[in-house]
């Protein structure tokens, strides 16, 4: 990998959520940052992919471009694939998948350009190809423009590598994190989550305010790349100091299980000293002690006809206990029915935008500090 080669590489956000991941692109010094439709684009050397794997927070993906050219049939696209220097990227003996898509092109037929690239990088590269292979090649191909591209994360960026179990219907990480950004928390403030779950929002929360790195914990595909200098990685995954705080991150659920499982969770992202889970209903809760901050919440929306009727008095309920007990406190509310939403009673700021949560339209419901 050429050291001062300047590659365009595209940071995916989650529909809804790019307007808080370019704020955090922007605020990590991430050159040339630029919001594109579905993610930011920036440009940078390797390490910098690097970079933003480990501590970009909101991302899903980062894909590093390294091919763009018009083909209008196959045999076009046989002929200029085989011209991409696939040896500066790919190694001979890592197995790589390719995915392709197509969109208002002549070239309609998605799985017969895949083969075409994947002959392309056996032939001229040697590299096996594999369903099962952890290193994705992606060629996109809209109205005639072939883009090929390099999956640099392997797995989604929301696994962090340090989470054991899961909830029911959890929040992903990424999601959690821009959430968390979009309502102000900058890692100075308590975070209470009256309905944790697992514990995401808690943990995100806790490990902001720590200066801790998302992807600390976990294995990228960019380590199977070409001319991948593993001591200079070991040098930036490790070489980032812990703050030491005195701020307490705060989750209950009525649920003992969650809270469990919260637990094991925050003691596996190294945050345990720093968080704290009760089980309780939410018409138990009360502020921390000390300074006001943030309440923050993903209650259950209610998928079926009915469920809104009962949810109804959930959330009017949690209205009330914040409206009595937490003055000073900003609230965020994540769900899908503005309805729902409204029935806490609380002076909520305009909707956030639409974001897609696995198929589940939501949107963040905001509070000044309550009064």
């Amino acid at each position: 990998m050429d050291e001062k080669h300047d590659l365009e590489y595209f940071l995916v956000a989650t529909p809804g959520l790019e307007a808080p991941l370019l704020a955090e692109a922007v605020e990590k010094g991430f050159a040339g940052a630029k919001r594109v439709p579905g993610g930011i684009t920036c440009h940078g050397d390797w390490p910098e992919v690097w970079r933003a794997n480990l501590c970009l927070r909101g991302v899903n993906k980062v894909l590093v471009r390294i091919a763009s050219f018009p083909a209008v049939h196959l045999a076009q696209l046989d002929k200029r694939a085989r011209k991409v220097p696939w040896s500066d990227f790919l190694r001979p003996d890592i197995p790589v998948k390719v995915e392709a898509t197509s969109r208002k092109s002549r070239i309609y037929h998605a799985g017969a350009a895949r083969q075409r690239i994947e002959t392309a990088i056996s032939e001229t590269l040697g590299a096996p190809i594999s369903p099962e292979a952890g290193l994705r090649v992606l060629l996109r191909i809209e109205k005639d423009i072939c883009t090929l591209s390099i999956d640099t994360s392997g797995e989604p960026l929301h696994k962090r590598g340090h989470k054991l179990a899961v909830a029911k219907a959890p929040m992903r990480e990424t999601m959690a994190a821009m959430f968390l950004r979009e309502c102000g928390f900058d890692g100075s403030e308590p975070v209470l989550d009256p309905m944790c779950g697992s514990g995401t929002f808690v943990i995100e929360a806790a490990e902001m305010a720590m200066g801790l790195n998302p992807g600390r914990s976990r294995h990228f595909a960019f380590e199977d790349l070409r001319g991948f200098d593993a001591q200079r990685w070991a040098e930036m995954r490790d070489g980032s100091p812990q703050a030491q705080i005195d701020a307490v991150f705060v989750g209950s659920d009525r649920n003992a299980g969650a809270i469990e499982a919260a637990k094991a969770n925050a003691e596996h992202a190294g945050v345990a000293a720093n968080t704290r889970f009760f089980c309780r209903s939410v018409s138990d809760i009360k502020p921390p002690p000390g300074q006001a901050g943030l309440v923050i919440v993903n209650p259950p929306y209610g998928a079926r006809i009915g469920d809104e009727k009962r949810l109804r008095s959930l959330y009017g309920s949690f209205g009330k206990v914040l409206l009595s007990r937490f003055t000073g406190w900003r609230v965020g509310i994540v769900t899908s029915s503005q309805s729902l939403a409204r029935a806490t009673r609380l002076p909520l700021l305009p909707a956030g935008p639409i974001v897609d949560h696995g198929g589940t339209k939501i949107r963040l419901y905001r509070t000044d500090p309550l009064p």
